[in-house]
């Protein structure tokens, strides 16, 4: 998920009981966001991004080291505030051990919702884990999530300032992206007019925990609804393609921004790709909105080009990819991308299948 998704959960798990001792937000804020540690990558080299993102930070071993790293660094931070301010109370380390497990392990479990999935057995298993149930943005959990944060966060002109632009980029990105009904854009207008009112009004303050928890607790049915519907759509789609004669080998239900209730349904065959449309509200609940493509891997030269070193990146994070097998004098030249988006990269292969190495 995006990093505002996971900043409003660890800010909004900081507000009900649990979360509200000393060093709570910062610990569950800081833990929501920790495993993105791997994000760095990005500034060394795109394969090397493509093949370490969403892995070894995001895996099981991370999750026992990661939140216990955490734990003690609060601790320290914590000793460290109480002997400047004797009269403070400190947080017992067992507290701030627990707040740092629950915000650092809520990372890969919102990670795996999405399509691009998550290596949860990472490092003993690279296997990648796709829940295909949530978009990587979804306006909803901004919505709900950021109603306690917004409430506990705007007592000054600056903190207010703050929020009323953060909230106009995120309506302008929520109205104005392609595809969103009219509906979920009033729904979602309404929505910030909403907090907006609340906190003018004043009278939820001395509630924030109890709000906090009920906001946390509908995310996690929207979540529970979004997961089952998009288990619905799979079987849907599969007695679909079965009936018009052919078999689906992999399927990605593809949820769309901000509408519940449609999916983007990718599916491959033995040879092919289709693209679908799921749209419950519709006469015709499923639809082809394109011509199915060729994967192209039926010839060694794709499977030659995925292992070549140029592409080792891509080749971990593909889940769909497509070949574009070209003769050459030389050999081949094979174009790769996924169908998800991600490109790839074209790799020069010789008459023997080997990469020939490209020239500086």
């Amino acid at each position: 998920m995006d990093p505002l998704t996971h900043t409003v959960v660890g800010a909004s798990l900081a507000q009900t009981r649990c979360g509200r001792v000393p060093l709570g937000t910062a610990t569950l804020v800081i833990g929501a966001n920790l495993p993105d540690i791997d994000a760095a990558t990005y500034f060394l080299d795109g394969q090397l991004a493509l093949g370490f993102r969403r892995g070894w930070t995001h895996g099981v071993l991370a999750m026992a080291l990661l939140p216990a790293l955490l734990g003690w660094v609060m601790h320290r931070v914590d000793l460290f505030r109480c002997r400047r301010d004797p009269t403070a109370t400190p947080v017992s380390r067992g507290r701030l051990m627990a707040l740092s497990y629950l915000s650092v392990l809520s990372h890969p479990a919102l990670d795996w919702l999405n399509t691009y999935g998550v290596r949860l057995l990472m490092p003993f298993d690279g296997r990648w884990f796709y829940g295909d149930s949530l978009f990587i943005i979804d306006p909803w959990v901004w919505l709900l999530l950021g109603t306690a944060v917004v409430l506990a966060h705007s007592g000054s002109p600056a903190q207010a300032s703050g929020w009323i632009v953060l909230g106009a980029i995120a309506t302008a990105l929520v109205t104005g992206f392609p595809g969103i009904p009219l509906a979920a854009r009033a729904v979602w207008c309404l929505g910030v007019a909403c907090i907006a009112g609340v906190r003018i009004w004043g009278g939820a303050q001395h509630t924030l925990h109890q709000v906090a928890t009920v906001c946390l607790l509908t995310v996690g049915v929207y979540l529970t609804g979004m997961v089952g519907s998009s288990r619905v759509a799979h079987n849907q789609v599969t007695a679909w393609a079965r009936a018009r004669g052919f078999e689906p080998r992999h399927i990605m239900v593809g949820p769309v921004p901000a509408d519940p209730f449609r999916r983007d349904i990718l599916i491959a065959d033995n040879l092919h790709y289709h693209r679908v449309r799921l749209d419950w509200l519709a006469k015709d609940p499923i639809t082809p909105v394109s011509l199915q493509a060729a994967i192209g891997d039926d010839h060694p030269a794709a499977a030659a080009a995925l292992a070549a070193p140029e592409l080792w990146g891509f080749a971990t994070w593909t889940r769909f990819p497509r070949f574009n097998v070209e003769p050459t004098a030389d050999g081949y030249r094979v174009s790769v991308a996924d169908m998800r988006g991600l490109g790839g990269g074209v790799v020069e292969l010789d008459g023997e299948l080997r990469p020939i190495a490209q020239r500086p």
